[in-house]
């Protein structure tokens, strides 16, 4: 046997020059992160997919409504605005609360609360127009989502125009009455309420007076804060005979209060900072509205949402359209056209608004003063010696005393009353 005499180049008792502990955990790291990356890509895919599947099934188009350009991932450019129905519509959920309350419906579908959104380009403002639903309007012709076709009436009550035509026909009839295009349109009923105020934990609402009382929705409340969630989110909203003096009216002021401190919720750290709430809240939404077909895209919804994340709250105004009593029906209401320019005024000149109203005209809520934080000590500073700033003063459109509502910035509670 012939014994090699190659010798290794490297000396016998040197160290072999391997991967340092260091590069091997940072090339395993860098595995490791493009998995995570790569699933949550794939997570994030399957969200948008499944998200955009359920909220665009059963879109509807809008008729004449505004073209718009497709989504992007950016804020929407310029001004939008958005109309919300709230029907009595009973889901699986509400007929099992509500009982004799769903099965007696006969299948009608009214749109009890109707809220109309306008967002303004830079600087970004929101103001909600709600409109009560006794309102008597004149209706143009619709065109149903079979095809068929709705003749025009002269006067008809606004909650009955989609279960009439639908929501197509119910935004036509906003854009007639305020001359405000609508692009974007969604309808909620009684389980989608139930459902988006459980996927953000609840709204912390106040009740002031003697607390509330009403047989027709089962609230027998006392005085105080209250957060709601579920189906006491539902009976809050509906309570009519519970505030003020009893009249629908009333009771849009009490919701205003209940929207102002929803939005404060969603808004708020507690809810966009944790991902499964938001994630929650998203497919609550995709489950439980019935969008029109703009809005039927969950790149659209963030869009949209993008637009107004910095609105301060003073920027978010919440009206009551102004009505007054029908000369041929006292229990139903016909426009203060007068007063209403103001507001329509305002929002196509792109202004910021002034209220000069009440909060409420028939006492559903009553203004108070805002707790002041414990973590905030008093203001101890000194008076400010600085000169006066040269910047342009806040021009604000002013609206009719007429006009009710508060800005979410105001702190409100349900005016409460023993029915």
């Amino acid at each position: 046997m012939v014994r090699s005499h190659k010798r290794d180049t490297v000396a016998r008792h040197a160290p072999l020059p391997t991967r340092s502990a260091l590069s091997t955990f940072l090339r395993f790291l860098g595995i490791g992160l493009a998995v995570v990356v790569v699933s949550a890509i794939a997570v994030g895919a399957f969200i948008v997919v499944d998200l955009f599947n359920r909220v665009n099934d059963g879109a509807v188009t809008l008729e004449d409504a505004p073209e718009v350009e497709p989504p992007t991932i950016d804020a929407y450019p310029g001004e939008f605005s958005m109309l919300i129905l709230g029907t009595d519509e009973c889901g699986e959920v509400s007929t099992s609360l509500l009982g004799k309350r769903c099965s007696e419906a006969d299948g009608s579908v009214l749109n009890d609360v109707n809220l109309l959104v306008h967002v303004s380009a830079e600087p970004r403002t929101v103001t909600v127009v709600s409109f009560p639903r006794d309102l008597m309007l004149e209706t143009p012709e619709c065109t149903r989502p079979d095809g068929s076709v709705v003749s025009a009436t002269s006067k008809t009550q606004i909650n009955a125009i989609y279960q009439r035509a639908g929501l197509s026909c119910v935004a036509k009839t906003i854009t007639d009455l305020t001359d405000i295009p609508i692009p974007f349109a969604a309808k909620i009923g009684f389980d989608g309420v139930m459902e988006v105020t459980d996927a953000i934990g609840g709204v912390d609402v106040c009740i002031g007076g003697d607390g509330i009382r009403d047989g027709q929705t089962g609230i027998d409340w006392p005085a105080g804060m209250r957060t709601v969630s579920g189906v006491e989110a539902l009976q809050f909203i509906r309570t009519r005979h519970g505030v003020g003096d009893g009249s629908d009216l009333a009771r849009i002021s009490n919701q205003q209060q209940y929207m102002s401190r929803l939005v404060k919720k969603i808004m708020s750290d507690e809810v966009l900072t944790d991902p499964g709430k938001v994630i929650g809240l998203a497919n609550t939404i995709a489950d439980n509205i019935e969008p029109s077909d703009e809005l039927g895209n969950p790149i659209r919804l963030a869009q949209l949402a993008l637009s107004i994340k910095n609105v301060p709250f003073s920027d978010f105004a919440f009206l009551q359209y102004p009505v007054f009593e029908d000369p041929d029906d006292s229990n139903r209401r016909v426009p203060d056209w007068d007063a209403a320019a103001t507001i329509w005024d305002a929002l196509r000149a792109g202004q910021s608004l002034q209220l000069t109203g009440d909060v409420t005209n028939n006492g559903g809520v009553e203004l108070v003063e805002p707790a002041p934080d414990p973590a905030v000590p008093p203001s101890t500073e000194a008076p400010s010696t600085e000169a006066p700033s040269t910047e342009a003063p806040d021009v604000r459109a002013t609206l009719s005393p007429n006009i009710s509502g508060q800005t979410a910035d105001q702190e409100t509670c349900a005016n409460g009353r023993q029915d």
